[in-house]
């Protein structure tokens, strides 16, 4: 098993920089959302800012995935491919982006609301966002992973809501996956201890319904088996002696 990188000052003000453009392009996006927009517009008008920036997407050719976003609507879970698709009244999508600038990778998603949201679904993206928080705010030097883990599963099923098992969240820095895996449940106590300067790409994927997924004949869209909306919140963050910082905010 490959170690978890522990990434130098340098190599820090470089994932900062590189955070900082994909924080900045997911605000926008907010302001792109909106009935009648197509997620293939939504992502080139991402690359536009992405390369306007001096950097380069992430997500475009890894792997031979096509966009530069993963547009995920309603019950599709990730991996998402841009394309005609409309965005209607009363949808959620979740935008997974990311960007490289000096050779290093940023990592975030988010699940928007487009127009008037069911009240149950846009309590899911919230409390999506939350399970994250739950677990990033335990990240400091010397916490074992499986306790990050277990925070954001808890917060999760406390609501009835499904922990997406197959997709997990992963280290981040040179590559865009690195590292360990980072899965959104555990058990307190287990798994490798975080010191300071690692990079990790945490993103909780949670369902309205079971947590069981499938993949599309794409070979890329993951949707949930019981085709219950799913949301997905995702930020680069940076383990520091007392605590954390979080890199794509």
């Amino acid at each position: 098993m490959s170690p978890i990188i522990v990434k130098s000052c340098e190599e820090i003000a470089c994932m900062r920089a590189s955070g900082a453009i994909t924080g900045e392009l997911l605000r926008l996006i907010e302001e792109w959302i909106v009935p009648g927009v197509t997620t293939a517009e939504i992502d080139r008008r991402a690359e536009d800012f992405i390369r306007s920036k001096g950097a380069v997407p992430a997500f475009k050719g890894l792997y031979g995935f096509p966009g530069t976003v993963c547009s995920s609507v309603n019950e599709e879970v990730v991996h998402g491919i841009p394309g005609d698709r409309m965005l209607c009244d009363g949808d959620i999508v979740s935008i997974d982006t990311g960007a490289v600038l000096g050779g290093f990778y940023s990592d975030a998603a988010r699940t928007y609301l487009v127009g008037n949201v069911k009240p149950e679904v846009a309590k899911l993206v919230k409390e999506t966002e939350a399970s994250f928080e739950a677990g990033v705010r335990l990240i400091k030097d010397g916490i074992r992973l499986g306790d990050v883990s277990h925070a954001i599963q808890s917060h999760a099923e406390k609501f009835g809501y499904g922990v997406v098992r197959e997709y997990v969240g992963h280290g981040v820095g040179r590559k865009l996956h690195e590292m360990p895996d980072i899965p959104n449940f555990g058990k307190k106590g287990t798994g490798p201890i975080l010191k300071a300067g690692m990079t990790l790409a945490i993103e909780p994927m949670i369902a309205l319904g079971k947590p069981g997924v499938r993949t599309l004949k794409d070979g890329w869209t993951a949707v949930t088996k019981d085709g219950s909306p799913c949301a997905h919140y995702e930020n680069t963050v940076l383990v520091t002696e007392h605590g954390s910082e979080i890199l794509t905010k």
